[in-house]
Protein backbone atom coordinates (compact mmCIF):
# COMPACT_ATOMS: atom_id res chain seq x y z
CA UNK A 1 0.00 0.00 0.00
CA UNK A 2 3.00 2.72 0.91
CA UNK A 3 3.98 2.64 -2.91
CA UNK A 4 0.50 3.38 -4.01
CA UNK A 5 0.38 5.99 -1.50
CA UNK A 6 3.61 7.48 -2.32
CA UNK A 7 2.57 7.99 -6.02
CA UNK A 8 -0.41 9.79 -5.24
CA UNK A 9 2.03 11.41 -2.62
CA UNK A 10 4.35 12.62 -5.58
CA UNK A 11 1.50 12.75 -8.38
CA UNK A 12 -1.38 14.96 -6.97
CA UNK A 13 0.25 18.30 -6.31
CA UNK A 14 1.91 18.00 -9.61
CA UNK A 15 -1.86 17.69 -11.32
CA UNK A 16 -3.42 20.26 -8.84
CA UNK A 17 -0.92 22.68 -9.33
CA UNK A 18 -1.00 21.93 -13.24
CA UNK A 19 -4.40 22.64 -13.78
CA UNK A 20 -4.36 25.92 -11.13
CA UNK A 21 -1.39 26.80 -12.81
CA UNK A 22 0.53 27.55 -9.36
CA UNK A 23 3.66 25.89 -8.17
CA UNK A 24 3.48 22.62 -6.51
CA UNK A 25 6.02 23.65 -3.64
CA UNK A 26 3.93 26.65 -3.06
CA UNK A 27 0.27 26.94 -1.10
CA UNK A 28 -0.24 24.49 1.99
CA UNK A 29 -2.78 22.88 -0.09
CA UNK A 30 -0.42 21.17 -2.62
CA UNK A 31 1.81 19.64 -0.16
CA UNK A 32 1.98 16.05 -0.97
CA UNK A 33 1.91 14.89 2.77
CA UNK A 34 -1.61 16.33 3.34
CA UNK A 35 -3.03 15.46 0.55
CA UNK A 36 -2.17 11.80 0.98
CA UNK A 37 -3.98 11.91 4.57
CA UNK A 38 -6.70 13.74 2.63
CA UNK A 39 -7.40 10.88 -0.09
CA UNK A 40 -7.08 8.45 2.84
CA UNK A 41 -9.48 9.54 4.71
CA UNK A 42 -11.99 10.75 2.09
CA UNK A 43 -11.89 8.22 -0.82
CA UNK A 44 -9.20 4.97 0.62
CA UNK A 45 -10.85 4.16 4.07
CA UNK A 46 -14.65 4.78 3.10
CA UNK A 47 -13.83 1.91 -0.05
CA UNK A 48 -11.66 -0.37 2.67
CA UNK A 49 -14.70 -0.24 5.15
CA UNK A 50 -16.91 -2.63 2.70
CA UNK A 51 -17.32 -6.43 3.94
CA UNK A 52 -16.25 -8.35 0.89
CA UNK A 53 -14.02 -7.79 -1.72
CA UNK A 54 -16.41 -8.07 -4.62
CA UNK A 55 -17.75 -5.04 -4.26
CA UNK A 56 -14.57 -3.62 -5.28
CA UNK A 57 -14.54 -5.57 -8.84
CA UNK A 58 -16.11 -2.65 -10.48
CA UNK A 59 -12.89 -0.05 -9.26
CA UNK A 60 -10.57 -2.82 -9.97
CA UNK A 61 -11.47 -3.15 -13.86
CA UNK A 62 -11.39 0.73 -13.65
CA UNK A 63 -7.98 1.10 -12.37
CA UNK A 64 -7.20 -1.68 -15.22
CA UNK A 65 -8.31 0.12 -17.49
CA UNK A 66 -6.40 3.59 -16.27
CA UNK A 67 -3.09 1.55 -16.31
CA UNK A 68 -3.40 0.55 -19.71
CA UNK A 69 -4.39 3.99 -21.17
CA UNK A 70 -0.83 4.60 -19.39
CA UNK A 71 1.06 2.05 -21.27
CA UNK A 72 -0.57 3.25 -24.46
CA UNK A 73 0.39 6.40 -24.17
CA UNK A 74 3.88 5.57 -22.85
CA UNK A 75 4.05 3.93 -26.42
CA UNK A 76 2.27 7.07 -28.01
CA UNK A 77 4.90 9.51 -26.41
CA UNK A 78 7.95 7.23 -27.75
CA UNK A 79 7.25 7.59 -30.98
CA UNK A 80 6.37 11.41 -30.69
CA UNK A 81 9.19 12.49 -29.26
CA UNK A 82 11.83 9.69 -30.54
CA UNK A 83 14.49 10.28 -28.16
CA UNK A 84 13.79 12.90 -25.23
CA UNK A 85 17.01 13.55 -24.14
CA UNK A 86 18.44 17.39 -24.42
CA UNK A 87 14.91 18.64 -25.70
CA UNK A 88 13.88 20.42 -22.51
CA UNK A 89 10.36 21.72 -24.26
CA UNK A 90 9.27 18.13 -23.98
CA UNK A 91 10.99 16.54 -21.02
CA UNK A 92 11.68 17.81 -17.43
CA UNK A 93 15.05 19.78 -17.43
CA UNK A 94 17.06 17.81 -15.55
CA UNK A 95 21.17 17.36 -14.05
CA UNK A 96 21.96 14.10 -15.40
CA UNK A 97 24.71 12.38 -13.02
CA UNK A 98 28.34 12.44 -15.37
CA UNK A 99 28.85 8.68 -14.98
CA UNK A 100 25.61 8.17 -16.98
CA UNK A 101 24.84 7.44 -20.93
CA UNK A 102 23.43 10.19 -22.15
CA UNK A 103 23.29 9.27 -25.90
CA UNK A 104 20.28 7.95 -27.39
CA UNK A 105 21.63 4.34 -27.23
CA UNK A 106 20.02 1.37 -25.52
CA UNK A 107 22.39 -0.47 -23.30
CA UNK A 108 21.32 -4.79 -23.29
CA UNK A 109 22.66 -4.40 -19.61
CA UNK A 110 24.49 -1.62 -17.49
CA UNK A 111 26.64 -3.30 -13.87
CA UNK A 112 26.42 -0.04 -11.42
CA UNK A 113 25.07 -0.24 -7.93
CA UNK A 114 21.89 0.62 -8.86
CA UNK A 115 21.39 -2.68 -10.64
CA UNK A 116 20.26 -4.17 -6.79
CA UNK A 117 17.37 -1.97 -7.06
CA UNK A 118 16.14 -3.14 -10.37
CA UNK A 119 15.27 -7.25 -9.12
CA UNK A 120 13.65 -6.19 -5.86
CA UNK A 121 11.66 -3.89 -7.88
CA UNK A 122 10.80 -6.61 -10.50
CA UNK A 123 9.96 -8.79 -7.64
CA UNK A 124 7.43 -7.10 -5.90
CA UNK A 125 6.06 -6.16 -8.81
CA UNK A 126 4.57 -10.01 -8.82
CA UNK A 127 4.23 -10.39 -5.15
CA UNK A 128 0.34 -11.33 -5.45
CA UNK A 129 0.02 -14.12 -3.19
CA UNK A 130 -1.87 -12.31 -0.31
CA UNK A 131 -4.88 -11.58 -2.78
CA UNK A 132 -4.87 -15.70 -3.91
CA UNK A 133 -7.23 -17.06 -1.32
CA UNK A 134 -9.46 -13.77 -1.04
CA UNK A 135 -10.28 -14.11 -4.90
CA UNK A 136 -10.87 -17.79 -4.61
CA UNK A 137 -13.25 -17.35 -2.07
CA UNK A 138 -15.01 -14.52 -4.22
CA UNK A 139 -15.33 -16.87 -7.58
CA UNK A 140 -18.24 -18.34 -8.71
CA UNK A 141 -17.84 -22.08 -8.69
CA UNK A 142 -13.78 -22.06 -6.82
CA UNK A 143 -12.04 -24.58 -7.64
CA UNK A 144 -7.82 -25.11 -8.04
CA UNK A 145 -8.30 -25.30 -11.77
CA UNK A 146 -10.50 -22.09 -12.49
CA UNK A 147 -7.79 -19.95 -9.92
CA UNK A 148 -4.82 -21.21 -11.47
CA UNK A 149 -6.62 -19.78 -14.94
CA UNK A 150 -7.36 -16.59 -13.55
CA UNK A 151 -3.64 -16.42 -11.98
CA UNK A 152 -2.23 -17.23 -15.59
CA UNK A 153 -4.18 -14.59 -17.23
CA UNK A 154 -3.70 -11.77 -14.33
CA UNK A 155 0.05 -12.33 -14.42
CA UNK A 156 0.63 -12.75 -18.12
CA UNK A 157 -1.51 -9.33 -18.38
CA UNK A 158 0.27 -7.54 -15.96
CA UNK A 159 3.69 -8.58 -17.08
CA UNK A 160 3.05 -7.70 -20.90
CA UNK A 161 2.16 -4.28 -19.68
CA UNK A 162 5.31 -4.18 -17.35
CA UNK A 163 7.25 -5.00 -19.66
CA UNK A 164 6.30 -2.99 -22.32
CA UNK A 165 6.09 0.03 -20.29
CA UNK A 166 9.45 -0.27 -18.88
CA UNK A 167 10.68 -0.86 -22.62
CA UNK A 168 9.13 1.90 -23.99
CA UNK A 169 9.94 4.27 -21.18
CA UNK A 170 13.66 3.31 -21.47
CA UNK A 171 14.07 3.78 -25.33
CA UNK A 172 11.87 7.31 -24.97
CA UNK A 173 14.70 8.68 -22.75
CA UNK A 174 17.83 6.13 -22.31
CA UNK A 175 20.15 6.28 -19.71
CA UNK A 176 18.71 9.34 -18.62
CA UNK A 177 15.15 7.96 -17.29
CA UNK A 178 14.56 8.19 -13.61
CA UNK A 179 13.18 6.80 -11.21
CA UNK A 180 9.77 8.13 -11.08
CA UNK A 181 9.15 8.38 -15.30
CA UNK A 182 6.44 10.00 -15.16
CA UNK A 183 8.21 13.33 -14.04
CA UNK A 184 10.32 13.12 -17.25
CA UNK A 185 7.65 14.44 -19.20
CA UNK A 186 6.25 17.82 -19.94
CA UNK A 187 4.19 18.68 -16.74
CA UNK A 188 2.21 20.81 -19.87
CA UNK A 189 1.91 18.03 -21.88
CA UNK A 190 -2.14 17.39 -21.86
CA UNK A 191 -1.62 14.09 -22.46
CA UNK A 192 0.88 13.56 -19.80
CA UNK A 193 -1.79 15.10 -17.47
CA UNK A 194 -4.52 12.72 -18.50
CA UNK A 195 -2.48 9.94 -17.42
CA UNK A 196 -1.45 11.32 -14.37
CA UNK A 197 -5.02 12.22 -13.51
CA UNK A 198 -5.46 8.28 -14.64
CA UNK A 199 -2.62 6.81 -12.37
CA UNK A 200 -3.73 8.12 -9.62
CA UNK A 201 -7.36 6.94 -10.49
CA UNK A 202 -6.37 3.45 -10.73
CA UNK A 203 -3.63 3.73 -7.36
CA UNK A 204 -6.19 5.07 -5.12
CA UNK A 205 -8.96 2.45 -5.66
CA UNK A 206 -6.39 0.07 -5.91
CA UNK A 207 -5.36 0.11 -2.03
CA UNK A 208 -8.56 -1.01 -0.88
CA UNK A 209 -8.05 -3.66 -2.61
CA UNK A 210 -4.48 -4.48 -1.16
CA UNK A 211 -5.71 -3.54 2.28
CA UNK A 212 -8.66 -6.24 2.21
CA UNK A 213 -6.61 -9.43 2.34
CA UNK A 214 -4.08 -8.00 4.99
CA UNK A 215 -6.70 -7.53 7.45
CA UNK A 216 -8.10 -10.58 6.85
CA UNK A 217 -4.77 -12.32 7.40
CA UNK A 218 -4.55 -10.15 10.85
CA UNK A 219 -7.99 -11.42 11.96
CA UNK A 220 -7.15 -14.76 11.33
CA UNK A 221 -4.19 -14.74 12.84
CA UNK A 222 -5.36 -12.37 16.05
CA UNK A 223 -8.95 -13.43 16.24
CA UNK A 224 -9.28 -16.74 14.86
CA UNK A 225 -12.68 -17.85 16.63
CA UNK A 226 -14.52 -14.12 16.86
CA UNK A 227 -17.79 -13.92 14.61
CA UNK A 228 -17.61 -10.42 12.52
CA UNK A 229 -17.43 -7.48 14.43
CA UNK A 230 -17.84 -3.83 12.12
CA UNK A 231 -15.94 -2.34 15.38
CA UNK A 232 -12.65 -4.15 14.57
CA UNK A 233 -13.35 -4.17 10.72
CA UNK A 234 -12.75 -0.69 10.80
CA UNK A 235 -9.99 -0.40 13.88
CA UNK A 236 -7.72 -2.30 12.00
CA UNK A 237 -8.50 -1.04 7.97
CA UNK A 238 -7.74 2.34 10.49
CA UNK A 239 -4.70 1.31 12.09
CA UNK A 240 -3.27 0.39 8.72
CA UNK A 241 -3.97 3.14 6.92
CA UNK A 242 -2.27 5.38 9.53
CA UNK A 243 1.02 3.30 9.98
CA UNK A 244 1.19 3.60 5.78
CA UNK A 245 0.57 7.43 5.87
CA UNK A 246 3.41 7.40 8.68
CA UNK A 247 5.88 5.65 6.47
CA UNK A 248 4.86 7.20 3.56
CA UNK A 249 5.34 10.66 4.78
CA UNK A 250 8.50 9.95 5.98
CA UNK A 251 10.36 8.14 3.52
CA UNK A 252 11.91 10.58 0.69
CA UNK A 253 11.34 8.61 -2.66
CA UNK A 254 9.00 5.91 -4.29
CA UNK A 255 12.86 3.36 -5.29
CA UNK A 256 13.50 3.28 -1.66
CA UNK A 257 9.91 1.84 -0.39
CA UNK A 258 10.03 -0.52 -3.44
CA UNK A 259 13.64 -1.52 -2.89
CA UNK A 260 13.25 -1.95 0.76
CA UNK A 261 9.87 -3.80 -0.02
CA UNK A 262 10.98 -5.82 -2.81
CA UNK A 263 14.13 -7.01 -0.69
CA UNK A 264 12.03 -8.47 2.27
CA UNK A 265 8.48 -9.05 1.56
CA UNK A 266 8.99 -10.74 -1.95
CA UNK A 267 12.10 -13.13 -1.43
CA UNK A 268 9.94 -13.87 1.83
CA UNK A 269 6.61 -14.38 0.09
CA UNK A 270 8.43 -16.29 -3.45
CA UNK A 271 11.17 -18.09 -2.08
CA UNK A 272 11.43 -18.53 1.79
CA UNK A 273 8.04 -19.13 3.09
CA UNK A 274 6.88 -21.73 0.23
CA UNK A 275 10.16 -23.48 0.96
CA UNK A 276 9.93 -23.47 4.89
CA UNK A 277 6.01 -24.39 4.56
CA UNK A 278 6.79 -27.35 2.36
CA UNK A 279 9.54 -27.97 4.67
CA UNK A 280 6.88 -27.75 7.36
CA UNK A 281 3.85 -29.22 6.41
CA UNK A 282 4.74 -32.40 4.33
CA UNK A 283 5.85 -35.06 6.67
CA UNK A 284 9.07 -37.03 6.26
CA UNK A 285 7.26 -40.32 6.19
CA UNK A 286 6.35 -38.68 3.17
CA UNK A 287 9.41 -36.60 1.76
CA UNK A 288 12.41 -37.89 3.34
CA UNK A 289 14.41 -34.62 4.83
CA UNK A 290 17.11 -36.18 2.40
CA UNK A 291 14.90 -36.33 -0.40
CA UNK A 292 15.53 -34.36 -3.67
CA UNK A 293 12.37 -32.38 -3.46
CA UNK A 294 12.81 -30.90 -0.02
CA UNK A 295 16.65 -30.12 -1.30
CA UNK A 296 15.18 -28.14 -3.73
CA UNK A 297 13.22 -26.59 -1.24
CA UNK A 298 15.97 -25.70 1.03
CA UNK A 299 18.20 -24.65 -1.67
CA UNK A 300 15.20 -22.39 -2.68
CA UNK A 301 14.56 -21.08 1.00
CA UNK A 302 18.67 -20.32 1.31
CA UNK A 303 18.52 -18.09 -2.42
CA UNK A 304 15.79 -16.29 -1.03
CA UNK A 305 17.50 -14.83 1.97
CA UNK A 306 20.76 -14.66 0.17
CA UNK A 307 18.56 -12.52 -2.10
CA UNK A 308 17.25 -10.30 0.60
CA UNK A 309 20.69 -10.29 2.26
CA UNK A 310 22.46 -8.62 -0.65
CA UNK A 311 19.76 -6.35 -1.87
CA UNK A 312 19.98 -4.83 1.24
CA UNK A 313 22.97 -4.78 2.14
CA UNK A 314 24.10 -2.92 -1.33
CA UNK A 315 21.05 -0.63 -0.66
CA UNK A 316 22.20 0.66 2.72
CA UNK A 317 25.55 0.81 1.36
CA UNK A 318 23.87 3.54 -1.24
CA UNK A 319 22.30 5.24 1.88
CA UNK A 320 25.16 5.51 3.83
CA UNK A 321 27.55 6.84 0.51
CA UNK A 322 24.98 9.33 -0.45
CA UNK A 323 24.16 7.60 -3.91
CA UNK A 324 21.14 6.55 -3.64
CA UNK A 325 19.43 10.01 -5.26
CA UNK A 326 20.93 8.90 -8.65
CA UNK A 327 18.82 7.50 -11.09
CA UNK A 328 19.05 5.36 -13.71
CA UNK A 329 17.71 2.42 -15.62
Amino acid sequence: MSSYLFIIKSELPLVIGTFLDMDPEGDWFLKGNLLIIIVSVLIILPLALMRHLGYLGYTSGLSLTCMLFFLISVIYKKFQLGCAIGHNETAVERKSPPSLNTSCEAQMFTADSQMFYTVPIMAFAFVCHPEVLPIYTELCRPSKRRMQAVANVSIGAMFCMYALTATFGYLTFYSSVEAEMLHMYSQQDLLILCVRLAVLLAVTLTVPVVLFPIRRALQQLLFPSKAFSWPRHVAIALILLVLVNVLVICVPTIRDIFGVIGSTSAPSLIFILPSVFYLRIVPSEVEPLYSWPKIQALCFGILGVLFMAISLGFMFANWATGQSHVSGH
